[in-house]
């Protein structure tokens, strides 16, 4: 069997739900996959985010590369998955860039324990569940973690 790789979304969670939700997956490492790692929530804008982790003894690596263009993001706040995914697929994986990127992401997960992290609750109306797949064809599992156990 291979390796697991983990994605969350933030919304909905307090810092402090995401470090006990990936501590207790075992996770090791971070993978922010924003675009834009700003956020309107306390604590998860890179420079806050990158912090409590390390407080908490856990990694953080941002791959902006691996994030939604503005227009697949506009196409996830309208509930339209599907042009979402077109839109990061044509735009972000299926680019030159994005496969190198997409590498590195892969060579991380098998290093290390990995979380995926967006702001999306649900990971079938996020980039994340694309990039699981993408991951999943090189032999990872994924478990999608929502830190509701507290």
């Amino acid at each position: 069997m291979g390796n697991t790789l983990f994605t969350i979304g933030y919304e909905g969670l307090a810092p402090e739900r995401l470090h006990a939700a990936l501590r207790e997956a075992g996770v090791a490492v971070l993978a922010d996959v924003r675009a834009v790692a700003n956020s309107r929530k306390r604590g998860f804008s890179k420079t806050a985010l990158k912090a409590g982790l390390a407080e908490a003894d856990l990694g953080y690596e941002h791959f902006r590369s691996l994030g939604t263009p503005k227009s697949g993001r506009k196409a996830a706040r309208a509930h339209d998955a599907g042009l979402m995914r077109r839109i990061y697929c044509e735009e972000v994986l299926d680019t030159a860039d994005g496969g190198l990127a997409l590498d590195g992401l892969a060579a991380l997960a098998a290093r290390a324990p990995t979380c995926l992290l967006c702001f999306e609750r649900d990971p079938a109306r996020c980039h994340r569940r694309v990039l699981a797949e993408r991951l999943a064809d090189r032999g990872f599992a994924t478990v999608d973690l929502y830190g509701d156990f507290l």
